[in-house]
């Protein structure tokens, strides 16, 4: 007889009811027939003619696994999980047998219902695998979104499902900002519940699969959400992973931009050089809270080309910059320090030979190793190098532009890859990060608020717009707090035209923060060694993009504090605010930035764009109209100086943010 439902505030994370779900019914067992439990709000099939997973919703599906969704690999070999062999159900845990290709193998599949989600381990008997596979059919739950970064820096797809992603070395590891987690239009997410690396594919070839692969040494852990909405997953995902607790970011951070200096000058870092650009910067007005130097002090010939490293500092505080350092767990053989870090075993390890460090090729083609930071002495080097440099130097803050950790390598014994995150952001968490933020997987050390800029892009268009889907990728995994790297692009490509540079500031003064390199007054072209310049007309736009910006920082910091409070993105797409309107999951050029503001700068060629509005009252910043959507504007026009923004007139900050917009429109 069932019983009462206990109550679970949505959102949380839901606890496993001891009691059988209200409405749950008896499952069928045996290869006669689908299996079929069903709990308030929604339904899960299993079929045992070939064992697969089809969660329904109010009749309709909303996510199925795909056929032959599950599979494993021992040595070079695939096998199949073939049909369903057996079935009991207690209370609200479902357990599955099933045969496989490899006789002698069976599958044990283990299916824990919660009152929004339900939790799938699944695992094989009679062998151990390298790896299990599960694949999902992509079109079973509309359009994709999460994951994070791609590994191709060049290509951001958004939906997922609209291109291809391959991601064979995911993990917490990762260079890239990633987690685990997906969700999808149908309001229904994944999680893979791992801290191994993984095999990601998303439409691989163009297949249409999700497919989610794990090392065969524990079983395949996923929890699936089913909501509502795409925002409650999110929720229910930020729930397990955590929010931050406070933004490691300042106030000033977020109002005005950080400049550094590698797009700028890639191999020309020198004292001259820096120098000359941040006194053009400040002579045209484009001020900023700090420069960075993209340069470790660590450089064999670093202090040739920085001889004073402390007049420099005071001379661009004369300028209204602090000045910033890069650095990096990362130790190529050419630095000063490399034997040191040797003959100490300051460095991961081989995992073939423990007594050798572990190096690999870094994208310069150096040999580089990196710093162990499990090692307790080598994390105390390495502190008590930033330290010196903070206060020998007039170094102010750090750019941290490393993973902590590289799965080619062995860890300190005892550590895991958890431990290495841990480290590395406690170390972090030490000094001033400028609003350079900080780049870590998995949701890791959320708590400390760190910003996140995303990877390099090209300096075209096409970067531009890979730019803007990887902020929202990543912010809607739960790094509230992005930017994009660099305003312009970089990645050694010829430096941005003016469309594309004055469009990247544009966009960027709608987002978080602003981050920047190329500068508006000129840059030497790496690729040929030849001056680029740039007109007036785009300093000045350059110029009013930052005055956008810290106008409305009073609204950005309004939303900094209300993500604390509720661990919702800042920047954000349409969807999350408007999950009726079915023509805003598949917009790739707008976004919101927090509850009011409605960004559609240009990210592309032209003079024109469409423009989608959502259910609501708008008033356009450009002209003051008032439009009622949901409804497309066509052809809006969009000269340079225009950057198409909307204020929802009933949410929560309208005025404030309309007045920092208006202004900024009333002086073209």
């Amino acid at each position: 007889m069932p019983v009462r439902r206990r109550t679970v505030r949505r959102g949380s994370a839901a606890l496993l009811l001891a009691a059988p779900l209200l409405g749950a019914a008896p499952a069928t067992a045996g290869p006669s027939g689908p299996i079929a439990v069903t709990t308030p709000d929604y339904e899960l099939r299993v079929a045992t003619d070939r064992l697969a997973l089809t969660t329904v919703r109010a009749g309709r599906t909303v996510l199925a696994t795909a056929p032959a969704a599950f599979r494993f690999r021992i040595g070079a070999d695939w096998y199949l999980v073939r049909e369903v062999t057996g079935s009991t159900r207690d209370g609200n845990t479902l357990r599955v047998t099933a045969a496989t290709d490899l006789p002698g193998v069976t599958v044990a599949l283990k299916i824990t219902l919660r009152s929004d989600r339900y939790d799938v381990d699944w695992s094989l008997s009679g062998a151990t695998a390298d790896v299990l596979s599960t694949a999902y059919d992509l079109s079973s739950a509309g359009h994709w979104y999460g994951h994070g970064e791609n590994s191709d820096q060049t290509v951001q797809p958004w939906p997922l499902d609209s291109g291809q992603l391959v991601d064979t070395g995911f993990s917490p590891a990762s260079y890239q900002v990633v987690s685990p987690f997906w969700y999808t239009s149908s309001a229904t997410g994944l999680r893979a519940n791992t801290d191994d690396p993984m095999d990601v594919r998303i439409n691989s070839g163009g297949n249409g699969l999700g497919e989610f692969t794990v090392t065969g040494a524990r079983p395949a852990a996923s929890t699936v959400f089913v909501e509502n909405t795409p925002a409650e997953v999110y929720r229910d995902h930020i729930a397990l992973v955590g929010k931050p607790e406070r933004s490691d970011t300042s106030y000033e951070q977020y109002a005005t931009p950080l400049w550094n200096s590698w797009a700028q000058l890639y191999g020309e870092q020198n004292q001259e050089n820096v120098l000359a650009w941040a006194r053009a910067l400040a002579g045209a007005g484009l001020g900023g809270h700090a420069l960075q130097i993209e340069e470790s002090v660590i450089a064999a010939d670093f202090g040739e080309r920085f001889p004073d490293l402390p007049a420099l500092s005071r001379e661009l505080g004369r300028l209204g910059f602090d000045l910033g350092m890069w650095t990096g767990l990362y130790m190529p053989e050419t630095a000063a320090n490399f034997s040191e870090a040797i003959d100490n075993g300051y460095l991961l390890k081989d995992p073939s030979d423990p007594a050798k460090p572990c190096l690999f090729t870094w994208w310069n083609g150096r040999q580089t190793g990196l710093i162990d930071l499990a090692n307790p002495a080598a994390r105390q080097w390495y502190t008590d190098d930033l330290k010196a440099q903070a206060s020998e130097l007039g170094v102010a803050g750090f750019k941290f532009d490393t993973a902590f950790f590289d799965d080619r390598c062995a860890p300190y014994p005892g550590a895991t890859r958890g431990d290495y995150v841990r480290h590395g952001t406690e170390l972090a968490d030490e000094f001033d990060q400028q609003g350079a933020g900080l780049r870590v997987a998995w949701n890791a050390a959320q708590a400390k608020g760190f910003a996140t800029r995303t990877a390099d892009k090209p300096t075209t268009f096409a970067g531009l717009r890979a730019a803007v889907s990887a902020n929202l990728a990543v912010s809607t995994i739960g790094y509230p707090f992005v930017e994009t790297d660099m305003i312009g692009g970089s990645l050694g490509y010829p430096p941005p035209t003016k469309q594309v540079l004055t469009r990247w500031a544009q966009a960027a003064s709608l987002m978080p923060l602003m981050y920047a390199s190329t500068s508006p007054t000129g840059v030497r072209d790496t690729t040929t060694g030849e001056w680029v310049g740039y007109d007036q007309e785009t300093v000045e736009l350059y110029r009013s993009a930052i005055a956008t910006h810290e106008r409305l920082a009073p609204y950005i910091w309004d939303q900094v504090q209300q993500t604390l409070r509720t661990g919702d993105p800042i920047m954000r797409p349409l969807f999350f605010d408007f999950p009726k309107d079915e023509a805003s999951y598949t917009v790739t050029d707008e976004w919101m930035l927090g509850p009011a503001v409605l960004a559609a700068p240009k990210l592309d060629e032209g003079t024109t764009r469409d423009v989608f509005l959502p259910t609501g009252t708008w008033r356009d910043v450009t002209d003051g109209e008032v439009v009622r959507g949901p409804v497309t504007l066509k052809g809006y026009a969009t000269p340079l100086g225009v950057t198409p923004a909307f204020v929802n007139l009933k949410a929560k900050g309208a005025t404030k943010a309309y007045q920092a917009l208006a202004r900024t429109g009333a002086e073209r």
